[in-house]
């Protein structure tokens, strides 16, 4: 054979070899299929043994093989994510210098519970390639109570009654001094540096929620640092976009790898207060009625990611859930923040559509924005409504 047309043939082959090896791309925003790396998380909440330990009192034995049985469901659910509530209420679920025990542990606020259960969730995670977001409520004090005896006497209520405010059946840290934020952030920031968490979760209540038209105690604060403010509502936002702002930089400073995300309300603002860019729902807002400007923190790269609560149903009048979606998406195609959703498993059992929730994630994955979901909550799903496990397994979650 002619070594120039032998030569000619051999690279031919070559080449048709390497075309075809080449692994074919996946069009990762089908609704037929899974996203790539889709995160998978489920909330799971400690205040009031919502989810996590189920009771309190329970030995330390009894709380760790129930937090055991979370993980082996979360695996079997083909989950991979956790976002565990850490700190419900001006206390800890870890060994902290700024934060008494948990009551939800022992019963009783600053009672050990005998070992440190962060570091235990963290390690018994990571075994199984299961991430794990500290999830922090940041200035609530008390959860159902404004009784200071129900606290420890190291909390730090006691420490600076000056910065409690009593708004409702609640106990609350006010936002609006400067010095509170500082004490929120550095007590954040210790679990940052004495743990090995993959992110940090915020999750709604930054001002609390309105109670019918009782006022926010926060007027002689207002009248101390908010006098450049033309109302005290841009001063309430400029406090927490400062939070949001500072929070970030420690976090990146400390440690850049970890996530730092905020599940909010699922309403920005109504189209009727903002005509260029409210969503078009009739619902509380996050913007004007918890002084929380999420849109503003995902422009500024703020936050890793975004969790808004849509636990609304397809064709709610109030908040449709299409509507929010895809309203959500627009948001975040804009900036550089991850979307993820926060999805009502608790409302199933309630819905008269029978693959609601189903039908709310694959019309997720029609959205490039959308990189996951968050269930609310482990309880929920464990408690398997209307057999919703395995229409999980058996759809969206089919396909690993």
């Amino acid at each position: 054979m002619n070594p120039i047309k032998l030569y000619s043939s051999l690279i031919c082959i070559l080449f048709v070899t390497i075309l075809f090896a080449q692994p074919k791309e996946k069009n990762n925003y089908s609704s037929s299929s899974v996203k790539q790396k889709e995160f998978r998380a489920v909330w799971v909440a400690t205040v009031g043994n919502i989810d996590w330990p189920t009771k309190t009192g329970l030995s330390a034995d009894q709380q760790k093989q129930e937090f055991l049985t979370i993980l082996d469901n979360v695996q079997k659910w083909k989950l991979n994510a956790i976002v565990v509530q850490v700190k419900p209420s001006s206390d800890a679920f870890y060994k902290s210098k700024m934060s008494p025990w948990s009551k939800y542990l022992t019963g009783k606020q600053g009672v050990n519970p005998g070992y440190d259960p962060l570091e235990f969730m963290i390690e018994e995670a990571h075994k199984r390639n299961i991430e794990i977001h500290a999830w922090f409520n940041p200035f609530r004090l008390s959860a159902g109570s404004t009784n200071l005896s129900t606290l420890s006497l190291d909390n730090i209520a006691y420490k600076h009654p000056d910065w409690v405010v009593r708004y409702g059946d609640q106990l609350y840290l006010n936002p609006g001094i400067p010095e509170v934020s500082d004490y929120v952030i550095e007590s954040i920031m210790e679990v940052v540096k004495n743990y090995n968490i993959d992110g940090v979760h915020l999750d709604d209540y930054f001002y609390p929620y309105k109670i019918g038209k009782l006022e926010y105690p926060d007027y002689k604060e207002y009248a101390k640092y908010g006098v450049t403010f033309a109302n005290k509502s841009d001063w309430r936002r400029d406090n927490i976009n400062k939070f949001i702002k500072k929070l970030h930089q420690n976090i990146k400073k400390e440690k850049k790898k970890i996530d730092f995300g905020v599940s909010p309300f699922g309403v920005w603002r109504n189209v009727s207060s903002d005509p260029l860019k409210g969503s078009k729902t009739r619902a509380l807002q996050n913007y004007d009625d918890l002084f929380a400007d999420v849109l503003y923190w995902m422009e500024n790269n703020w936050i890793d990611y975004v969790a808004p609560q849509l636990y609304w149903h397809r064709g709610n009048y109030t908040a449709d859930y299409t509507t929010l979606i895809e309203w959500w998406n627009n948001a975040a195609k804009e900036t550089k923040t991850k979307l993820y959703v926060g999805l009502a498993a608790y409302r199933v059992s309630e819905w008269k559509k029978e693959d609601e929730l189903i039908q709310q994630i694959f019309l997720n994955r029609n959205f490039t924005e959308v990189k996951g979901n968050i269930f609310f909550s482990y309880r929920s799903l464990v408690r398997n409504p209307k057999d919703i496990i395995n229409s999980l397994l058996s759809g969206p979650f089919a396909s690993e």
